[in-house]
């Protein structure tokens, strides 16, 4: 898709979608994501930009209905788990290997058309970065990854009028005993349960607290 064929959105709409967005804290239970906008907001979790491409991560949505309630105690009985429309879980590759350089570099040379040894280079400097870290290392090197996905992914939503709320309060290898991470090389490493915002939740109308421009803000 070229650039003259893409409508922009103005500066204005987005700030007015980020400033509609909060983390919301009660969902109204019956109201559902229709598929055609599950499906885009999926499709921003695949196209979430990470270290070097290599995406070491997994996103398991629940929807089984039983196992969700399993996971509420593991929440620290957060209803937002039980009650959004979907439970998306944003798990780290537990082990990236020289093997996972080697398939990204196979992809990218199929994808692109060009022969897998003009990627050598890039392939040795991947190899090379991950070479430096141990094993806990490359579990927090994978876990950041993860945090860019689900800002793409909370930012896709706010643009498509889809609540969100980021969730790290719970027990991860809880999550992973339920859902069956560990034996799949993944671990959970952050929650985003997605749906439509209970009117009576009283955070939708706080004011947001956020410091000034010059406390966040320098230009050098």
């Amino acid at each position: 898709m070229s650039e003259q064929s893409l409508e922009f959105i103005s500066p204005d709409q987005l700030l007015a979608h980020l400033k509609w967005r909060y983390a919301v804290k009660k969902f109204d239970p019956d109201r559902k994501i229709a598929p055609d906008v599950w499906n885009a907001l999926e499709q921003s979790l695949i196209l979430s930009p990470s270290s070097f491409g290599m995406q070491p991560w997994k996103f398991f949505v629940v929807n089984n209905p039983e196992i969700r309630q399993q996971l509420l105690p593991f929440s620290f009985k957060q209803a937002q788990v039980i009650d959004a429309s979907h439970l998306v879980v944003l798990a780290l590759k537990l082990n990236t290997t020289e093997a996972d350089v080697d398939y990204y570099i196979s992809c990218t040379a199929e994808l692109r058309q060009i022969p897998a040894e003009k990627l050598e280079g890039f392939g040795k400097v991947i190899k090379d970065f991950l070479g430096r870290m141990d094993a806990d290392g490359l579990k927090i090197w994978a876990k950041m990854q993860c945090y860019i996905a689900l800002g793409q992914l909370m930012t896709s939503a706010a643009h498509l009028g889809v609540d969100a709320c980021p969730m790290e309060g719970f027990l991860p290898s809880k999550y992973d005993e339920t859902l069956g991470l560990t034996e799949k090389g993944y671990s959970a490493a952050v929650l985003c349960p997605l749906g439509y915002r209970d009117p009576s939740d009283p955070y939708a109308s706080y004011p947001k607290v956020r410091y000034s421009y010059e406390d966040m803000i320098e230009v050098i």
